[in-house]
């Protein structure tokens, strides 16, 4: 595949540094998300999502769990970082997207955590929750780039992300992996306390596409450029579940990548809501399954 990655063109002509200018005038006042809480980041004070300004991570190392096409044999080098801009109640990793349990690591020592993922043998740099730490993530690029990262980038966010900060970040990212949780706008503001989350998620998607289109692998499978999309399952939710699936098939590809996801477990504050204070059922998961293999798309896939 030609032109790949992106990022490194980006570099060589110059551009990186432009659109670096161009997202820390989004990052102070901050406006990085669609909460647009227009506060300033750089003195302490902190929106609703409670990120300071500089990069906090939880951890960073190889994942086999992820997708097949992002762990190949080498895994996918994962790096996770602190806080979120959404609160769904039952969030499984909620020590760090709430609490934002993790330690605090500079732009440089983004670079070196990317460059050390790669020579231990992944195959992309996976980075979870990315939406109000771009700057610092597009800030540690160039260096990482001279020190010979060369694998892809993966954004992988739970989707609440403003389409104008994404077209910032065209070319700089090689795979978008979003969940789209839900499209039932009482759901979303039952869940996850963001009641236009369907709005946004979908134009977040769209622009997403837009970008990087369908998934492309290599000769061995691995992911190289495109969009997946999560869904995850949720207890009694099929009807939304089949509007999610429908509409990825209508409106963006049949050839969509999608991962329908069992994983649900009630977690965090999930006991709180009896409907979903339980996991769901195989027949729930199989029938999604089996909805979005009916409706065309190709490459849905289980997880």
């Amino acid at each position: 595949m030609t032109d790949f990655p992106s990022y490194v063109r980006l570099h060589e002509e110059g551009v990186l540094g432009d659109r670096l200018e161009q997202i820390l005038g989004l990052a102070s006042p901050c406006m990085l998300c669609p909460r647009q809480c227009m506060v300033d980041r750089t003195t302490g004070d902190r929106g609703y999502c409670q990120a300071p300004y500089g990069l906090y991570v939880s951890s960073a190392s190889p994942h086999f769990g992820e997708e097949g096409p992002l762990v190949g044999t080498g895994g996918s080098g994962t790096i996770f970082m602190t806080h979120c801009n959404l609160r769904c109640v039952f969030c499984q990793n909620h020590d760090i997207s709430i609490r934002g349990e993790g330690v605090s690591c500079s732009a440089a020592a983004l670079a070196d955590v990317m460059t050390d993922l790669q020579r231990k043998g992944c195959h992309n740099i996976n980075l979870v929750t990315p939406t109000h730490y771009v700057h610092q993530i597009v800030r540690a690029l160039p260096s990482a780039i001279e020190k010979g990262l060369t694998i892809p980038l993966v954004y992988n966010s739970g989707g609440y992300d403003s389409p104008e900060v994404l077209r910032f970040l065209d070319g700089i990212f090689d795979i978008y992996m979003p969940d789209i949780k839900f499209l039932d706008t009482a759901l979303a503001a039952r869940y996850c306390h963001a009641e236009d989350y369907p709005s946004v998620v979908w134009k977040a998607v769209k622009e997403m596409h837009r970008q990087v289109g369908d998934l492309v692998v290599d000769e061995r499978g691995i992911a190289r450029r495109g969009l997946i999309i999560r869904h995850l399952v949720m207890p009694g939710a099929a009807a939304d579940t089949r509007k999610v699936l429908e509409r990825i098939g209508a409106e963006l590809s049949p050839d969509s990548y999608v991962n329908i996801m069992a994983q649900y477990y009630p977690c965090h504050r999930a006991s709180e809501f009896p409907e979903i204070s339980r996991r769901i059922s195989m027949e729930e998961f199989e029938d999604a399954v089996r909805y979005g293999r009916s409706i065309g798309l190709t490459r849905a896939s289980r997880h």
